[in-house]
């Protein structure tokens, strides 16, 4: 009788869409760190940046599904869906959902010098000057450009996306005052909200921040229905074995739940979210469709 080796039988690849020291990649080192301590091996971080996360997690799709390569998905890959065409993978259905592990909102951030102290000033001024108002973004068909884009159709206004590559040199030219808003992830500015180098107006998750809990959510300051929370999720290969994703959901069940993992995401403005297999594949098939139609009804491409 042949038995199968107990898992993990030898170290985990935890791939990453993102170079290292961005948000997703310090959320991986976090989890993984605890999840090697748990499961006994180590749990390596593999950096594979391009197309918003789709290279790396195509490469997850295509792997043994026994456990030992998992993917920190994001948001990015339920926008991707619609974005890039010719996807050579479904996420839905080529990877199985583990976990949700943390969620940040975006925050819709201006230079000082902006006439505006709040986000229902800032909505009047954008309409009184149409095409005239910009916002930045980490680049084409990120969270944070595709956070612009609703944001123009719920407020009816015609803010002018200026992507730029990445989420730093955007908030540099933001500062400088190089481009007047941005819809940032809240991890990313809260350092320059509390050095006042940045004006907070709203964060756009559905309630306020731990992180920051004197900056009303965009329902709050008078803009329902413009809702959008950054999230990082445990995936593995489709046809992992339910008893090894049962495993993994429970051990980082556990591992959100210690003060000192909690503590250190909310030092990148996340809140620790951990939910069931089911819970987050609801998750993705819901951002899929939202993300689709404002994608289609913006016109937002990669180009």
């Amino acid at each position: 009788m042949v038995h199968a080796d107990p898992y993990p039988s030898k170290p985990i690849h935890l791939v990453v869409g993102y170079a290292a020291g961005g948000s997703t990649d310090v959320v991986a080192r976090i989890v993984g760190q605890q999840l090697s301590e748990v499961l006994g091996q180590p749990v390596v971080i593999e950096n594979r940046p391009g197309a918003g996360g789709s290279i790396a997690s195509a490469q997850v799709a295509r792997s043994a599904p026994d456990g030992h390569t998992i993917f920190m998905g994001t948001i990015a890959n339920t926008i991707n869906t619609s974005l890039y065409p010719k996807l050579p993978f479904d996420f839905a259905t080529d990877l199985a959902p583990i976990s949700l592990v943390a969620t940040v909102p975006n925050v819709l951030v201006v230079n000082p010098e902006v006439p505006a102290a709040n986000l229902k000033e800032f909505i009047a001024l954008a309409k009184s000057k149409p095409g005239q108002i910009n916002f930045a973004s980490s680049g084409a068909g990120s969270s944070i450009h595709l956070s612009g884009e609703l944001f123009n159709m719920v407020a009816q206004v015609q803010l002018v996306h200026v992507p730029y590559k990445g989420s730093a040199p955007a908030v540099v030219d933001l500062i400088s005052g190089q481009v007047q808003s941005m819809f940032d992830n809240l991890s990313s500015s809260l350092p320059y909200i509390k050095a006042s180098k940045l004006r907070a107006l709203a964060v756009t998750s559905p309630h306020r921040s731990t992180a920051a809990p004197d900056i009303p959510t965009m329902a709050e300051a008078g803009l329902p229905g413009c809702e959008v929370t950054s999230w990082f999720a445990l995936v593995a290969p489709a046809k992992t074995p339910q008893a090894i994703v049962a495993r993994l959901n429970e051990e980082v069940g556990r591992i959100l739940a210690e003060p000192r993992v909690k503590a250190r995401l909310a030092e990148l403005g996340a809140d620790a979210a951990p939910s069931t297999p089911e819970e987050l594949a609801a998750l993705i098939a819901s951002e899929t469709r939202k993300w689709a139609g404002v994608i289609k009804a913006s016109g937002a491409s990669i180009e």
